[in-house]
Parts: C-alpha cells; structure tokens; sequence
C-alpha cells in the first residue's frame, strides 16, 4: 500500500492549488481517505475526507467553502483544490488510508506529505 502526495508549492494569499494524492496497493474506492496537515511545533489537524458512508465528504472549518476534496477511482487518486489559500493554510499535507470505507477516524497509511506555502 503507498500513497504518494504531490501539487505543493508557493502560492500568494487568495491563489489556488490542487493537490493530488496517487494511490497504490488497494481501490481507492474501497476506502475513506483523508487530507491532513501539520505545521512544525503543532499538532496534525485533520482537513477533508471523503469516504462511501451517509456522509460522503467532511471538512474542518477552516476551510470549508475554500477546498474541495475528490477522487477519481478509475485513476486511483485522490485530490484537493484549495482556493482562497490564507497564510495559516501553509503546512505540509498528508493524504490518508481510513480502515474502512465510512468514516472510523483511525488511518493505517499515510503518504510522505507535500509542502504548501503561501506567502506574498
């Protein structure tokens, strides 16, 4: 099982980037998947996750209305478009293995992370 992140980068304040996680091992629709990220010296905040459950896609405040979560199963990846970025969404983004399809909250994979940065 891998999952591998890319589509960081520098971004100014109100820019966009997407995000895209490749999946390998397992079908992507089988699973919930998730973003999270992480600032040096903080904890790791959960940010999207869309899975086959009632609920198909959840997100923490901060970003709702600004990033979209999706995934393409017949590419087996896994996507974030994040628009409207604000200084304090820099971090580095992991993408996530749920252990089921729906959500449990409990992740078995995790990928190596991609930088976002977002600075003028």
């Amino acid at each position: 099982v891998q999952l591998q992140a890319s589509g960081g980068g520098l971004v100014q304040p109100g820019g966009s980037l997407r995000l895209s996680c490749a999946v390998s091992g397992f079908s992507l629709d089988d699973y919930a998947i998730a973003w999270f990220r992480q600032v040096p010296g903080k904890e790791r905040e959960g940010v999207a996750c869309i899975g086959n459950g009632y609920v198909k896609t959840r997100y923490v405040d901060s970003v709702k209305g600004r990033f979209t979560i999706s995934r393409d199963n017949a590419k087996n990846t896994l996507y974030l478009q994040m628009n409207s970025l604000k200084l304090e969404d820099t971090a580095l983004y992991y993408c996530t293995r749920d252990r089921a399809g729906y959500f449990t909250g409990t992740y078995d994979y995790w990928g190596q992370g991609t930088e976002v940065t977002v600075s003028s």
